[in-house]
């Protein structure tokens, strides 16, 4: 009840302080109250001032434009309240208007309101020419710079997220704090516009009270006119410094605010930081030494600031002479031969790419670390394509590689590598190179592909690609050669924490859909590992809502692993075809003869995992053929879907995977009903012999011959 009673309170108090500022335009107050206000708002503009000091970055004082106006709007009240009462009552002597304005017309300016007008005019022109309009320029360059910088921040965050360096959290962080910032320094850029109509206001209102007041003294009053001048002139004098005063705080708060820059100190620690190097001071006590020692110079006060000078030099000096020895005298603790920590035997990084010590070069951070960023550009490609953000690779130098010779390692195990020229381009001949190139350089083989390659000086690039050959650098080839080893291998790089990630941002949209499978009846590890049969099988998880539907379904008949795949399979199938083929052309599909069909699923099984196993001979040649009517076919032409019943499928996909991996493999129930296709070939179906009829039925066919 008590917090429920105090935010209320809370909510009231902006709506109230607003009622407040219109009753002090509308409804004449008694001096007292005059003078509370005046000191209130003097308080005010002080706590705004030390507010923009202590804030280590501006966005700590985001609020600092709404303040603005409101402080602005409580001074311009109160010079309307200030006006009424100075006008109405000025003919009755100082104390008439308030305690405050009377001091500051009789006792800072010595009753002479000529002074005061010189004393007014001097605080304008330093607030409206000096402060305002600086702080004014200021905010709109930084709000133009911060606007046009916004779409590259929202791009870096993004990569970053890609990239897996922050979290879905710490990326929402640094969108909301890109936002705020545009959103704090376009704002600033029109409150400064409110300093500065509140100098003018000022200015007019000055003038306001001084014509109108001698005017009233003389007519209304029936003063002289040097009375008139001497009560209302000091009067209004006094109004005005009394408001000019907090107006120069708020525009100094202004500035400060707006010349910030991000830091880790309050602008006090900032300043004293960087004016603590002692280099800074002993040209100064040198020059203020020399001026004092000119006879014409008053030497009592130059030669002790030189000497304050010389002071703050040496006493600077000595203190960074004790931070520089300091460490150097700390006593590093005694190695213990003897213990041995985790991180000296356990790699945690799933993907190693290790370096011979002549490639180090290619992670220099003074050399711009190409490799690093080549690598991060892979990640964020893998990411993309596998639908999951891709575990932080490593990249570090091993002393058992030959200096120029890479190595890729996934979980401890090396996935491939080769040797590279680091100072020298690769020249790639894939199929487009004249045979009378030219070219001369050191022969090898592209580690990703095989294609035969040259080691080429730089300066032979460009005759290189007028020649037809694809030329990349040292860092590309390792690269590509990531991406390719990786690409093949999407299911080792999902993990739980990934599968978990994913989940959870299907959540935030569709909660109901994730709580129907997870955590009952499927944990992490069942749904991590059905992910892994997808991805496999090629089927990407970027999209997880018709993944993850097809299985809140499929988990009502059954939670037996491959049973639930073949089941998803059946529901994405027109996903799993549409990568090979567009809906509106016509699949080219190859099927088995049925005895060979037949032959394979009746035939022997696996005793652990059920699945059909394939004879050698029978499987070489199937996986024979299939290639060769793939390399008939051409490389330009629709890749192929092989079409098996439901049993065979997971059996022959393991087969071609190897032999024939540009071959889709899939059953008859993941075929989409709506998909033209054009059967091109029955494999282990038996020609018919020359110059004789075909016969009725076709013989089971002999795994040693089979043809299409």
């Amino acid at each position: 009840m008590m917090k429920r009673f105090g935010s209320n309170v809370g909510a009231l108090a902006l709506p109230a302080g607003i009622l407040t500022l219109i009753v002090l335009m509308i409804v004449p107050i008694p001096s007292f109250m005059l003078d509370v206000f005046f000191v209130l708002n003097i308080a005010l503009s002080v706590a705004i001032l030390m507010a923009a000091m202590n804030a280590a970055k501006p966005l700590d004082f985001s609020s600092f434009p709404s303040v603005l106006l409101f402080a602005t709007l409580l001074r311009l009240s109160l010079n309307v309240a200030s006006t009424r009462v100075v006008l109405v009552h000025g003919h009755e002597g100082g104390a008439a208007a308030g305690h405050v304005i009377e001091s500051f017309g009789e006792f800072l300016i010595g009753g002479n309101f000529a002074v005061g007008l010189f004393v007014f005019l001097i605080l304008m022109i330093i607030n409206m020419v000096v402060v305002t309009k600086g702080a004014g320029r200021v905010s709109e360059v930084s709000a133009r710079f911060t606007l046009d910088a916004l779409p590259g921040k929202q791009m870096a965050i993004d990569a970053d997220l890609a990239a897996g360096l922050v979290t879905a959290d710490e990326a929402k962080t640094r969108r909301r704090e890109v936002s705020t910032e545009a959103d704090f320094y376009g704002s600033m850029d029109g409150a400064s516009k409110f300093v500065k109509g509140d100098a003018v206001a000022a200015l007019l209102i000055l003038g306001v009270n001084i014509i109108a007041g001698f005017c009233l003294g003389m007519i209304s009053h029936g003063l002289s006119a040097g009375d008139a001048a001497q009560r209302y002139i000091t009067l209004a004098v006094g109004d005005a410094l009394v408001a000019q005063v907090p107006s120069l705080l708020l525009s100094i708060a202004a500035a400060v605010i707006v010349t910030r820059v991000t830091d880790t100190r309050d602008l006090a620690g900032q300043i004293g930081g960087q004016f603590s190097n002692p280099n800074t001071w002993l040209p100064v006590a040198v020059i203020l030494g020399a001026v004092g020692a000119i006879p014409a110079m008053p030497q009592t006060v130059f030669l002790p600031a030189a000497g304050l000078a010389g002071w703050l030099w040496w006493s600077l000096k000595q203190r960074a002479d004790r931070l520089r020895v300091a460490p150097m005298i700390e006593e590093t603790p005694p190695i213990d031969p003897s213990r041995i920590t985790l991180e000296d035997v356990s790699d945690h990084t799933l993907v190693t790419i290790e370096l011979g010590y002549g490639l180090i070069h290619l992670v220099d951070e003074r050399r711009g670390s190409p490799l690093v960023a080549r690598i991060t550009g892979v990640r964020k490609q893998l990411s993309q394509a596998f639908g999951f953000v891709v575990p932080q690779f490593r990249v570090r130098d091993s002393l058992e590689l030959p200096p120029n010779d890479y190595r890729i390692l996934l979980g401890g195990v090396m996935l491939g590598g080769a040797a590279i020229r680091a100072d020298r381009v690769l020249a790639i001949d894939a199929g487009e190179a004249r045979e009378d190139h030219g070219l001369r350089g050191e022969e090898t083989r592209d580690p990703s592909f095989g294609c035969p390659a040259l080691w080429i000086e730089p300066a032979q690039r460009d005759h290189a690609i007028a020649e037809g050959f694809l030329t990349v650098d040292a860092s590309t080839v390792v690269a590509t050669h990531l991406n390719q080893l990786l690409g093949e291998r999407p299911q080792l790089l999902l993990g739980p924490d990934e599968v978990r990630a994913i989940l959870d941002g299907v959540r935030e949209r569709a909660a109901g859909l994730v709580e129907t499978i997870h955590p009952s009846p499927l944990s992490l590890g069942a749904i991590t590992r059905l992910f892994h049969a997808l991805l496999e099988d090629g089927i990407s998880v970027a999209h997880p809502l018709p993944i993850l539907s097809a299985l809140g379904q499929a988990v009502l008949q059954t939670t037996e692993h491959d049973r639930l795949v073949d089941i998803l399979r059946a529901d994405l199938g027109a996903m799993i075809v549409a990568r090979i083929c567009p809906p509106d052309q016509r699949l080219p599909v190859l099927t088995l003869e049925g005895g060979l069909e037949q032959m394979i699923v009746q035939g022997m099984h696996d005793p652990v995992t059920g699945q059909p196993v394939i004879e050698p001979d029978l499987a070489r040649a199937i996986g024979d053929r299939v290639a060769e009517i793939a390399a008939e076919r051409g490389p330009g032409a629709l890749p192929l879907a092989l079409v098996v019943q439901p049993r065979a499928r997971r059996a022959l996909a393991g087969l071609l995977r190897l032999r024939a991996p540009g071959c889709l493999v899939i059953s008859i129930s993941e075929l989409p009903p709506s998909q033209p296709i054009e059967v091109v070939s029955v494999i282990g179906e038996a020609p018919p012999p020359p110059a004789l009829p075909a016969p009725a039925h076709s013989a089971m066919p002999h795994p040693q011959g089979l043809a299409a």
